[in-house]
């Protein structure tokens, strides 16, 4: 039981320190790389300091829903092992 507590653990501390170090990243995809590049040049660009900030956003919120359930169903899969031996 100890183990299965510690290996869970790790798997979290791993997967948190993960998605911390891609914020540390200025992550853009070619088109939006081109959009602020062409809206600079312009006198009357919108601002575009939050951009790489909103891409990393909406690229980890898939990750942690996945994870979450992942978590979840695993959980409950042990669960139902443990009902199982006891059985």
């Amino acid at each position: 039981m100890k183990k299965v507590v510690n290996a869970g653990l790790f798997t979290l501390v791993v997967a948190l320190l993960l998605s911390v170090l891609p914020l540390s990243t200025q992550a853009q995809c070619t088109m939006c790389k081109t959009q602020v590049e062409a809206s600079r040049q312009e006198k009357d660009g919108y601002d575009t300091t939050g951009l790489n900030k909103g891409i990393l956003y909406l690229m980890t919120i898939p990750y942690v829903l996945i994870g979450t359930v992942g978590f979840f169903w695993y959980r409950h899969s042990q669960q139902q092992k443990k009902k199982a031996a006891h059985a």
